[in-house]
């Protein structure tokens, strides 16, 4: 059995609830002892940015924000989409910290020996 984890994410402010549950859900992995990255493609990739999730709270749940920095303290690694990132005219010197602009083809390795991979 895999100690790996894939958490691929594609909302962001466009919908807070599911950015929040992906971020939920690689806290319990990587709680798990799981070797866990949130991929952050299409929309997703904003929340790479310092700030932008700042003022993102659903109901019930932990401040977007917080999740995330909770992840990255836990040993969690955040993967942006660079083709997205690119798109998106994205700020090289904002990404928050435990964040990497990656290619698909790390995905593609990461997930090879059959990984598991929720999407959000």
């Amino acid at each position: 059995m895999t100690k790996k984890f894939c958490v691929s994410l594609t909302y962001a402010k466009n919908d807070a609830d599911k950015a929040t549950v992906a971020f939920v859900v690689a806290n319990a992995a990587v709680a798990s002892d799981k070797d866990t990255v949130v991929f952050l493609s299409t929309e997703a990739v904003r929340l790479c940015q310092q700030g932008y999730a700042d003022d993102v709270h659903e109901e019930s749940f932990a401040p977007l924000g917080e999740l995330m920095a909770n992840f990255v303290k836990a040993g969690g690694t955040i993967w942006v989409c660079s083709p997205c990132f690119k798109r998106r005219k994205l700020d090289e010197g904002k990404l928050i910290p435990g964040a990497t602009i990656v290619g698909g083809a790390k995905l593609v390795e990461f997930l090879s020996d059959g990984s598991p991979c929720v999407s959000y």
